[in-house]
């Protein structure tokens, strides 16, 4: 099977300053990909600069055989490649319909919009009953969803999810997982950039890791939870230390 996302020797800067060392991966259709790394790795950078919100300085990003690099968010996202931001991306003082609405204002005729805010709403049942409230009173599980509901309004074929779980409690934190299976059952294909290693590859079939703007290990999530331990210095998956009498670290692998 030929795949569907391809990403050659990609790099970014921002300024002087490096955040991606010619990182290079490949996706099939209908897979998962966990993405990696501790904080400032350029997880988000990576995710960034092949939705095309930041320019790559060097490297290739080619989505379905295409080669897509540099062109604009907006035409990329018309090509099926959508993103769920870090933060969620929301506008907190319009409403769950709202939100759906001027995410979908770019669909050629009133029956697309209806049909992309219709699945929504199946995707999310919770949402419809939320339709007029705003979306800065929903729960951080809502925001959430509401977050990868507007992704999904562009008829998407590949999903980009950054900090899916971010700022939510560990009850909330299951039924986001769910509806991303929801979301996988569907055929879109996943890149999914999270701080609970354990649940990201129990989620994904492949990952991807980075350290300081580079692959440092990509493989199999099941090669990856054999490793984990080693790649991340003796930090476990459940967010303890290996040794003995050390405190619960806090640090997120983001």
């Amino acid at each position: 099977m030929s795949a569907l996302l391809e990403v050659e020797d990609l790099e970014v800067a921002y300024g002087p300053a490096k955040a991606l060392f010619g990182v290079s991966f490949h996706l099939e259709a209908q897979r998962v990909l966990a993405v990696l790394g501790p904080n400032g790795a350029g997880k988000s950078t990576l995710a960034r600069a092949i939705t095309g919100l930041v320019p790559p300085a060097a490297g290739h990003v080619r989505f379905d055989g295409r080669d897509i690099t540099g062109l604009p968010a907006h035409e990329i996202r018309r090509l099926g490649l959508s993103q769920a931001p870090e933060g969620r991306g929301l506008f907190p003082s319009l409403t769950v319909l709202e939100n759906l609405q001027a995410a979908t204002r770019r669909c050629r005729t009133r029956a697309e919009r209806r049909a992309a805010i219709e699945q929504a709403f199946e995707t999310y049942p919770a949402l419809a009953q939320r339709t007029k409230q705003r979306a800065g009173t929903l729960s951080g599980g809502e925001q959430q969803m509401l977050s990868l509901a507007i992704a999904l309004a562009h008829n998407v074929r590949l999903l980009i999810i950054d900090e899916l779980s971010l700022g939510l409690a560990p009850i909330v934190v299951d039924r986001v997982f769910e509806s991303v299976q929801r979301i996988r059952e569907r055929g879109v294909t996943i890149v999914v950039i999270e701080q609970f290693v354990e649940r990201a590859l129990e989620l994904a079939d492949d990952c991807l890791i980075l350290q300081h703007g580079a692959v440092s290990w990509q493989g199999t999530s099941a090669q990856a939870r054999a490793d984990i331990k080693t790649l991340y210095l003796g930090q476990n998956t459940d967010g303890t230390n290996d040794r003995a009498g050390s405190a619960p670290a806090t640090a997120s692998l983001q």
